[in-house]
C-alpha cells in the first residue's frame, strides 16, 4: 500500500485510536477495584477525622475504622431504621431529594467508651461540591468534631474549610436548644446570627463557600431532627 496515500494515513489513524482506545479502557477496568478501594478508605479517614482519630496509612485506617465504628445505620426523616448499610449511600445523589424522601447515613461510634454520632454532609462551595462529617457527643445534641473537603475551592480563601481552624470552631456548639433544632449557622466574622443558634465564623475572603458550608449544614442536618430527638428523650433530655 501506498503509505503517501490518503487510504493508508486513514486506516493508520483507525487503527491507532482503537489500539490506544483499547489500552486505555483495559487499564482503567484494570485499576477500578484499586481506585474504589483508595475511595472507600479515603472515606474511611474523612469519617475518624470526625471523631477526632488519625489513621497513618491504608491498614491503620481499616483497623481504627473497625475498632471505632460499632455500627451503621440509614434512617428516613421520621427517625426510622431502614437499613444497616450506611457506608454505601451515595450522598450527593440524596442531597438532590426533598429530605423526607432522602435515605439518611448515620455511623454510630466508639471513643474512649463514649457513643459518638458521625452525619455526612454534602453541599455547593464557589467552584464545586464541598462534603464533610459532623460528629456529636451522646445527647445527641453537642458536636464533638467536624471535619470539612472540597473539590476546588480557592487556596488561601475558600480551600481553608479544610483547615482546622475553621473546623474546631464547631467542638462543644449544640444543636439543640431545649426542644429547638437549630443547625449551627456560619457567620461573617464579627457579626452573629438574629437568632439562637450557635454560629462559627466564616472564611476571612471565602464568604460564597462559607455560605455554602452553613446551607450545607441547615440542609443536610435538618432531616436528622427526629431521630436525634428520639435520642434525646430516651435518654432523659
Amino acid at each position: 500500500m501506498n503509505k503517501q496515500s490518503n487510504i493508508y494515513t486513514i486506516i493508520y489513524i483507525v487503527v491507532l485510536v482503537v489500539v490506544v482506545g483499547a489500552a486505555l479502557a483495559f487499564t482503567a477496568l484494570s485499576l477500578k477495584e484499586k481506585q474504589q478501594a483508595n475511595a472507600d478508605n479515603d472515606k474511611r479517614r474523612q469519617i475518624l477525622s470526625s471523631i477526632n482519630v488519625t489513621a497513618s496509612d491504608a491498614a491503620d485506617i481499616s483497623s481504627l475504622f473497625e475498632s471505632h465504628v460499632t455500627s451503621q445505620v440509614v434512617i428516613n426523616s421520621e427517625g426510622d431504621s431502614i437499613g444497616r448499610d450506611a457506608f454505601s449511600i451515595n450522598i450527593a445523589s440524596e442531597i438532590k431529594k426533598p429530605g423526607d424522601e432522602r435515605q439518611l447515613p448515620l455511623y454510630i461510634c466508639n471513643v474512649d467508651g463514649n457513643t459518638k454520632y458521625v452525619i455526612p454532609l454534602y453541599g455547593a462551595g464557589l467552584w464545586g461540591p464541598i462534603w464533610g462529617y459532623i460528629s456529636l457527643n451522646d445527647d445527641a445534641s453537642t458536636v464533638y468534631g467536624a471535619f470539612f473537603d472540597h473539590q476546588g475551592e480557592t487556596p488561601g480563601l475558600g480551600a481553608e474549610i479544610t483547615k482546622p481552624a475553621f473546623s474546631d470552631q464547631f467542638t462543644g456548639k449544640q444543636l439543640f436548644k431545649g426542644l429547638e433544632f437549630l443547625p449551627i449557622a456560619v457567620v461573617k466574622t464579627g457579626q452573629a446570627p438574629a437568632g439562637n443558634e450557635d454560629y462559627v465564623n466564616g472564611i476571612s475572603g471565602g464568604t460564597i463557600t462559607s455560605k455554602g458550608v452553613g446551607s450545607m449544614l441547615d440542609s443536610c442536618l435538618k432531616p436528622y431532627r427526629t431521630y436525634l430527638q428520639k435520642i434525646r428523650i430516651s435518654h432523659g433530655r
